[in-house]
C-alpha cells in the first residue's frame, strides 16, 4: 500500500480549516471555509472519486476524523460518499475510546504507534492509504519519509498564517510532478510521486 496525502492548500501553504467558519479557529484563525468558492464538481470532485477507487483505508488525525464521522454517514450515493462509509478508517488520537467511535469500522491509533501502524500498511499489499486534512499528522508522516504520493490543489489565495502540513526540520524530499489539472476556478491540481517511487512497480497506475 501508499500514503497518499489530499490536501486543498493556499498559495503559502496553509491547509487550516479549507471547509467551514468554525472548522479549525486554533491560534486564532478566522478564514475558515476559504477553500469552497474554488471547488470544481468536474476536475476535482472526478479526482478524488477516482482515487478513491484506489484506496484500502481512510487514515486521520482525531480533529479531522470527529468532524468527518459528522458529516459523511449521512451522506450516499456519489462514489466518494459509499467509498468513505464503508472504508477501513484509522484515527490517530491519544484521548478517543472506543465508545466515541460510532462511524465505523474505525480503528484507534495511539500517537507512539503511528509509525510503526502505518509502516505495517504499507508492507500490505492493496493500492492507497488515502489522508487528508489532518496537518499535525501528515507532518509526521513527512518527517519519518512515510508519505509516498501527495495530490495538492493549490488555490488562488494567500491567507498570511495557518497550519501547514511541511515541517521546518531542514529534511529535504524530493518529489516528481505525475499530473497537473486546472480548475475552472483557477485551482491547480498537482500530483507528486515521492522520487523513490517508480510507476509499474507495485504501485496504483495513476489514473488518465
Amino acid at each position: 500500500m501508499k500514503t497518499l496525502i489530499t490536501e486543498f492548500i493556499s498559495l503559502d501553504g496553509v491547509v487550516q480549516a479549507p471547509g467551514g467558519a468554525s472548522e479549525d479557529t486554533d491560534g486564532g484563525f478566522s478564514h475558515g471555509g476559504w477553500s469552497m468558492k474554488y471547488f470544481d464538481p468536474a476536475v476535482m470532485g472526478g479526482t478524488y472519486a477516482e482515487l478513491a477507487k484506489h484506496s484500502d483505508a481512510l487514515l486521520q488525525g482525531r480533529r479531522t476524523y470527529q468532524a468527518s464521522a459528522g458529516a459523511w454517514p449521512s451522506r450516499s450515493g456519489d462514489p466518494f460518499s459509499d467509498w468513505i462509509n464503508r472504508a477501513p478508517k484509522y484515527v490517530v488520537s491519544n484521548t478517543l475510546t472506543e465508545k466515541d467511535i460510532t462511524w465505523n469500522p474505525t480503528t484507534i491509533i495511539r500517537g507512539d504507534d503511528l509509525e510503526k501502524t502505518v509502516s505495517d500498511l504499507r508492507a500490505q499489499p492493496g493500492g492507497y492509504i488515502y489522508v487528508y486534512g489532518s496537518a499535525t499528522m501528515v507532518r509526521s508522516l513527512l518527517a519519518a519519509d512515510l508519505v509516498d504520493e501527495l495530490l495538492l490543489t493549490i488555490e488562488p489565495i494567500i491567507l498570511g498564517g495557518g497550519k501547514t502540513i511541511f515541517a521546518e526540520n531542514g529534511k529535504a524530499l524530493p518529489f516528481t510532478l505525475a499530473s497537473t489539472a486546472k480548475a475552472s476556478t483557477g485551482a491547480q491540481v498537482c500530483r507528486y510521486v515521492r522520487t523513490r517511487a517508480v510507476w509499474g512497480q507495485g504501485s496504483v497506475a495513476p489514473p488518465s
